[in-house]
């Protein structure tokens, strides 16, 4: 039997996660996968009311969950082939995980608690997105720094317009 391929970060790189993580990571979205698609499932479909199958609420929170259920899937799958299943396998410090884990908690519900509702949605979405992508970027290095806080910016404000726009002009929905 081979030894999992172990990977090593360059000069400035984090470690990638371990394999064990992954798989307990991966089991616990594809069943936060199956849970929204069968949520969505038992959501009305308003065919008694002339709807059509395509005018059901529970679709676009199906196809979420589908997704999430999809590459948690595909997660999983990589975890096993890196050796994640294997009882002894090697562990990783945490390396602030668990700062990392909290800064985008609050990130979220600045977005959701704050922004949403008193400031224009794309411009929260846009604001959300900079702000998430330049805190994460930020420890990149001094010399690329203007340039990922100038990407996140146009991928911000790229967002910000593009999720506007799906939802008003395709899903035909106001946002707040």
């Amino acid at each position: 039997m081979s030894t999992p391929d172990v990977v090593t970060p360059l000069d400035g790189e984090k470690a990638p996660a371990s394999p064990r993580a992954d798989l307990v990571t991966a089991a616990v979205l594809f069943a936060l996968g199956i849970a929204i698609m069968a949520q969505a499932w038992s959501m009305p479909r308003f065919v008694e009311q002339s709807g059509t199958g395509l005018t059901a609420p529970g679709i676009v929170p199906g196809f979420y969950g589908a997704m999430i259920a999809l590459l948690a899937g595909v997660l999983g799958l990589r975890a096993v082939r890196r050796g994640g299943w294997a009882v002894h396998a090697p562990r990783r410090a945490a390396n602030g995980d668990g700062r990392q884990l909290l800064t985008a908690a609050v990130l979220g519900v600045v977005y959701a608690g704050v922004l949403v509702g008193r400031v224009p949605f794309w411009l929260a979405s846009a604001l959300f997105v900079f702000a998430f992508t330049t805190v994460f970027e930020w420890d990149q290095g001094p010399e690329r720094r203007v340039r990922r806080v100038v990407e996140a910016a146009l991928v911000g404000l790229g967002t910000g317009l593009a999720v506007t726009l799906v939802f008003e002009k395709l899903f035909l929905l106001r946002l707040p």
